[in-house]
């Protein structure tokens, strides 16, 4: 018997219900719904299984979770459509169903505006996936994406928005890693870091256990795919004495992969008006006869956008414009911290000018203030201390942080504003990441192992 607590409207259900802001709980319960330890899976976990199941259906890729995911689909279907499914199967499906799915239950899967293409020239995977900068530039290349994983619910559904997939969760859980593909070409993961425990001080895979980077190092041990693309944080390299980075290089030696020495990559050479400085990290597998001379990083050779570039076309809402009483804490504080030394502060960055580096949390969005007198009613809503300033100071939007990573106009934007930023300030920038996964594809190409 299925347990349900979500409202119905014609007979019709979109999954893209669960990415609007106020949407009701969804609960779809049923046998189909116990996991292999009897535990219930929640209705965004059933969601990952049956829309990478119906996407990667059309390219005939095998998935170990097949079973599972024509359960979860019989079961939606009678949710749905209201009546069991008794059809002849055809090919693993059911005939009708086939239909039905895309028609009632997904009338929005195969809309999504970044669908992988017809005929793919390799397969990746996308870890700790976030809004799925990773995949943008390795679609625009011809890649199809054959799973992907990430954990914040918010960015699972910005996901699903925009490529059709909604990304399984916990990748440090076994039960995600057995969900992976077998063959897939490349591995890819902008993996947080995380200090390492170095008791045993032989700098190499045991040392990693416990890190996020671990459960990269044991898919890549698993898995072999033919190459890994790693982006993170230039500090990375410097961390605890630099013994972090020569762990992680060590442990890909470990299991089974010829590393080119890595290159830090700055975003503003590759289209974006951002100073965006990032460690990049490739890796090819060592039975391919690749050597580190053959590949190298894409040149950084010009600046060729400033903001202006990316601003918003029309005047932008007052709600982005600070308040008198805001940007007088912000000039206090800045002083205090001149006086003491520091460079800490807001910044505001002039039209033919580069942003900084977009973050998250703390003085992120004030180090990227811009002036902006386009706005005429400024009248506040939100609340606010003080009135909105005449000064023209203002924060950016989430669509012009989206465009400072390389996101195209037509990339849904689907939470609020709080979560938008967190998912763009997380992000890769596509154009950067994108001109690296080209050299890596050109090196595979030129061994025979991709063809572009």
């Amino acid at each position: 018997m299925i347990e349900l607590t979500m409202k119905k409207k014609n007979m019709t259900f979109s999954l893209f219900d669960f990415c609007k802001r106020r949407a009701d709980k969804v609960e779809i319960y049923g046998k189909e719904s116990l996991d292999e330890n009897g535990d219930i899976i929640s209705f965004i976990d059933q969601a990952a299984y049956v829309t990478h199941y119906l996407q990667l259906k059309r390219s005939n890729i095998g998935v170990p979770y097949a079973d599972k995911a024509e359960e979860l689909l019989s079961m939606w279907y009678e949710f749905v459509i209201g009546k069991e499914i008794k059809d002849e199967i055809q090919g693993g499906m059911v005939a009708e169903s086939s239909v039905a799915m895309q028609q009632y239950l997904f009338p929005d899967l195969f809309q999504a505006p970044f669908q992988a293409p017809h005929n793919p020239k390799f397969t990746f995977i996308d870890l700790f996936a976030g809004i799925g900068g990773f995949r943008m530039a390795f679609q625009n290349l011809g890649g199809e994406c054959v799973f992907s994983s990430e954990w914040d619910e918010q960015a699972r559904k910005t996901y699903y928005a925009n490529y059709g997939d909604v990304p399984f969760g916990d990748i440090t859980k076994e039960a995600v890693k057995n969900k992976i593909p077998q063959g897939f070409d490349i591995l890819c993961a902008g993996f947080p870091c995380q200090a390492f425990s170095l008791a045993g001080k032989r700098l190499g895979f045991e040392e990693t256990r416990g890190t996020l980077f671990f459960d990269v190092a044991e898919i890549l041990r698993r898995y072999q795919p033919k190459a890994f693309f790693l982006e993170n944080v230039k500090g990375l390299v410097i961390h605890d004495k630099g013994r972090t980075f020569r762990t992680i290089l060590n442990t890909l030696d470990e299991v089974g992969y010829v590393v080119p020495d890595p290159q830090i990559v700055n975003a503003m050479y590759f289209g974006v008006p951002q100073h965006r400085e990032r460690i990049y990290i490739v890796g090819f597998r060592k039975d391919l006869g690749i050597t580190k001379d053959d590949f190298s990083y894409p040149e950084q050779k010009e600046v060729t956008k400033k903001w202006i570039d990316v601003r918003e076309e029309k005047p932008v809402p007052a709600k982005y414009y600070l308040s008198t009483q805001y940007i007088q804490t912000l000039i206090n504080h800045k002083a205090r911290h001149e006086a003491k030394g520091h460079g800490f502060g807001y910044d505001i960055i002039p039209d033919d000018g580069v942003a900084h580096a977009i973050v998250v949390g703390g003085m992120g969005r004030e180090c990227n203030l811009v002036i902006d007198f386009r706005q005429k009613d400024l009248t506040p809503t939100t609340r606010i201390k003080g009135e909105v300033n005449k000064q023209g100071w203002r924060k950016m939007t989430p669509r012009e942080w989206a465009r400072l990573q390389g996101y195209p106009d037509d990339f849904k934007i689907v939470v609020a504003d709080a979560s938008a930023y967190k998912q763009f300030g997380n992000s890769v920038a596509v154009p950067a990441i994108q001109a690296t996964a080209e050299q890596i594809l050109k090196t595979l190409d030129k061994y025979g192992i991709i063809r572009k």
